[in-house]
């Protein structure tokens, strides 16, 4: 895709959106307190620091290990966790070669599999994001619907729909982008 064509569609992929987390629609689930609603998370999203201790595992093995991932919040998507690659054990993930997409918010992304089984991807990652997540570059945010990812212990459930990643923890409410019948939010 040529520069234009791209900063034409990057410009209409990001007006696309009718709801921006600034007002709940009248589906969506009321918090309870210590929730949160992922239709009060923004549009265009943005990045929240994670304290809490978390991991990625694959049958047993740990991949992933920190305490310091970033999180990133979009209105009616669970959030995506981001690992700084320093938390991964990178010689457990192989980038998979001539695999890309682009996002309207992020930029250019690059995917990974688990090393010795390139044909699906587990995880991805944004070499040289755009300047609003640059906090992105030098992580992995990994899919959990392959793997054993946790919170503080806690196993997450994968959002719905093979194309997100986001993490379903019990302090969210929804409805989820990617449940059936959510095509066109």
């Amino acid at each position: 895709m040529n520069k234009n064509k791209e900063q034409e569609w990057l410009k209409k992929a990001r007006e696309h959106w009718g709801y921006k987390g600034d007002k709940r629609p009248p589906f969506a689930v009321v918090p309870k307190k210590g929730q949160r609603s992922v239709w009060d998370f923004p549009r265009p999203p943005i990045i929240e620091d994670v304290a809490k201790h978390v991991t990625i595992g694959h049958q047993g093995v740990i991949l992933a290990d920190s305490k310091r991932a970033l999180a990133v919040l979009e209105t009616a998507s669970p959030p995506t966790y981001y690992i700084p690659e320093q938390d991964v054990d990178m010689s457990k993930v192989v980038i998979i070669p001539k695999k890309t997409s682009l996002c309207e918010w992020k930029g250019s992304a690059t995917y990974w599999a688990l090393n010795g089984d390139t044909d699906k991807p587990v995880a991805w990652s944004y070499k040289n994001p755009f300047i609003e997540f640059e906090k992105l570059r030098n992580h992995l945010a990994f899919y959990p619907h392959f793997l054993d990812c946790r919170i503080d212990g806690v196993q997450v459930e994968p959002q719905p729909g093979r194309f997100y990643a986001g993490w379903i923890t019990p302090d969210l409410v929804g409805p989820f982008k990617g449940e059936p019948g959510t095509g066109h939010w």
